[in-house]
């Protein structure tokens, strides 16, 4: 019990008042006395010199691929493939990890004579990121050399430009950028923000279109995923490897992975990272002087407040070479960062749902991103295929959920919200009678291609990656639901307070029911024992 008895506080008369992120602000909360709260772990020590350590990995890759510098030559074509502004979340501080591997790489490719060189944001179907969150993530020197004939957003609705190179022995289709296929070299630099990043995801998904994604973006596959935060239980990391299979067997791909620490905070807010009952007198001036302002200001300033706000990860490790030996160092370090051992479930587990998640970044936490935060993103953070919250149990969660969308980001989010839910909440029926409609709708895919659009088929799979979440939990209780009308169109229940919440939760639990928060984030992830 040593790992919990560091990370586990469970509540007494004593116990001081528990902060939950309430959307882009803060609940301070009481709660019943047994309830179990569990803590992310302080962040590692980050490398020293994270320089030399990228450059040390380029140069002893890992499982028997060559150094990077002796796979290059002059006239070669070369794709450098780069993570896109779905993480770090929130983004990182500047220079950007990217940007400071990037500008090593280009240096090694130049002293071997690589002229042909294009830098591709891994988008998949995510939305194209501006020129501004571009630069950002680059740094100028790199954005003004290559932008935008060499350094672009990944377009997986540009058909010219996406060929197919083959299928997994399930029919798997394996469709990918035709710039990368063809490239002598393809680098893939990656940030391993959760376990479920990196690894063969980063090619086969990230630059993949639709018909590569329809292989692992559906229900049965997020249903047969016993956490997808989990390798070893997640169908969808399955997927993606028979997938990464043939990509690595028909392209050269030199894999670049990193993974950061949790220091979401800076210090002027490291103490939100503390327990509460280790904070000092000064950490609760500012918590009460950063909570009583942003209950002053609108929602809009307080979101572009949150979301101007980079945090200071620190690298932990970098790996290079072969896709999976890079990804096991990889995740080693990350369940070094946010594995937590506890004993047994909870009947009863409450969450605040923070402003981001990897797909508003910049932009509104509507409604179905709530929902993927609950019931995916939270329910899926264990590790060894015990889930945190007991079959049928309750979820709490803390968010003012506003019937609120960013028609410029989530244009299909609306009509899915709108048009869809109120017909249907089943996954696998909106999956077989609705998505290829959206997926196809040319307004949609314009959207996308040309402006900056989540592509039409986007929604779907956020419901879907709710999937094994909602097939397991009971009930979800909305604290501070300001549009009631929201939280019933997802199948939930609200409540005024979270104290109304806990006595709605106990109705349908066990007598003296196991009671846990999630003090997140920064991320946790749990192990059942």
């Amino acid at each position: 019990m040593a790992l919990e008895s560091k990370q586990v506080i469970y509540t007494d008369s004593s116990s001081p008042a528990r902060v939950l992120f309430f959307g882009e602000d803060f609940l301070e909360e009481h709660l019943p006395i047994g309830t179990r709260v569990i803590f992310p772990k302080p962040p590692m020590e980050p490398l020293a010199n994270p320089k030399a350590a990228i450059r040390h990995a380029l140069n002893h890759p890992e499982g028997g691929a060559k150094p990077l510098f002796a796979q290059l030559f002059p006239g070669m074509k070369v794709t450098i493939a780069v993570d896109d502004i779905s993480l770090p979340l929130p983004p990182m501080v500047r220079p950007d990890l990217r940007q400071t591997i990037l500008e090593i790489v280009l240096a090694l490719l130049g002293d071997h004579g690589v002229e042909d060189i294009h830098i591709i944001v891994a988008t998949a179907v995510h939305r194209r990121m501006t020129d501004a969150e571009i630069r950002r993530m680059t740094g100028d020197k790199i954005f003004n050399e290559f932008h935008p004939k060499r350094l672009y957003n990944h377009d997986a609705e540009d058909r010219n430009n996406m060929v197919e190179i083959g299928e997994t022995k399930l029919g798997e289709v394996v469709q990918l950028s035709r710039r990368a296929v063809e490239s002598d070299l393809t680098i893939y630099v990656n940030i391993n923000l959760v376990p479920m990043d990196g690894g063969h995801k980063s090619v086969g998904v990230g630059l993949t279109g639709y018909k590569g994604l329809r292989a692992h973006h559906n229900p049965q596959t997020i249903r047969d995923s016993n956490s997808y935060m989990d390798p070893d239980h997640s169908a969808l990391a399955k997927s993606t490897h028979r997938i990464g299979a043939i990509v690595e067997k028909e392209l050269n791909v030199f894999h670049i992975e990193t993974a950061v620490n949790n220091n979401m905070y800076g210090p002027a807010l490291n103490f939100l990272q503390k327990p509460e009952e280790h904070w000092r007198s000064s950490d609760r001036m500012k918590f009460q002087a950063l909570k009583y302002s942003l209950s002053k200001l609108p929602r809009a300033a307080k979101r572009r407040i949150m979301h101007s706000t980079p945090s200071p990860f620190g690298l932990i490790a970098v790996a290079a070479g072969e896709a999976e030996a890079v990804h096991d160092k990889i995740l080693a370090a990350c369940w070094k960062q946010y594995l937590i051992q506890v004993e047994g479930q909870a009947d009863i587990l409450i969450t605040g749902i923070p402003f981001v998640s990897p797909y508003n970044v910049n932009s509104i936490l509507n409604p179905l991103l709530v929902q993927v935060m609950a019931l995916g993103y939270f329910f899926n953070m264990y590790k060894g295929g015990t889930p945190l919250i007991k079959k049928g149990g309750t979820m709490i969660l803390t968010h003012p959920l506003p019937d609120e969308f960013h028609s410029g980001h989530h244009p299909s989010y609306i009509e899915f919200f709108n048009r869809l839910l109120p017909e249907t909440r089943d996954a696998m029926i909106l999956h077989q009678k609705y998505e290829k409609e959206f997926a196809e709708n040319p307004a949609y895919v314009q959207m996308y291609r040309f402006g900056n659009a989540y592509h039409g088929a986007h929604p779907f799979f956020m419901w879907y990656w709710g999937e094994n979440g909602r097939q397991h939990v009971g009930r979800v209780i909305c604290v501070g639901a300001e549009s009631p009308h929201v939280a019933e169109r997802l199948g939930w229940e609200w409540a005024a307070d979270l104290q109304t919440a806990v006595e709605m939760a106990r109705d349908s639990a066990p007598p003296s029911p196991q009671i846990t928060m999630l003090h997140h984030p920064p991320i946790l992830i749990t192990e059942v024992r």
